[in-house]
């Protein structure tokens, strides 16, 4: 199976509690505000994901998923 890591840019706050618990250290906050004037996560190495999904349950913004993509 394949994951897709989508984050909401927009809705994130950048309160960092993601970036804190992902045992891959995949996550890191940008450098660009987002139109709420916070800085939002992003995937800074997308390669060392493992899905496991902590991010998206200390997420209290929801601001993160991790869908199952179709393979072809």
């Amino acid at each position: 199976m394949a994951y897709k890591h989508i984050i909401d840019s927009e809705r994130c706050k950048g309160c960092g509690l993601c970036v804190n618990f992902c045992p891959k250290n995949v996550l890191e906050l940008t450098r660009k505000v987002n139109a709420k004037g916070h800085f939002p996560v992003h995937q800074a190495r997308p390669e060392d994901c493992i899905h496991c999904a902590i991010c998206c349950t200390v997420c209290p913004d929801v601001a993160i998923q991790i869908v199952e993509t179709q393979t072809t």
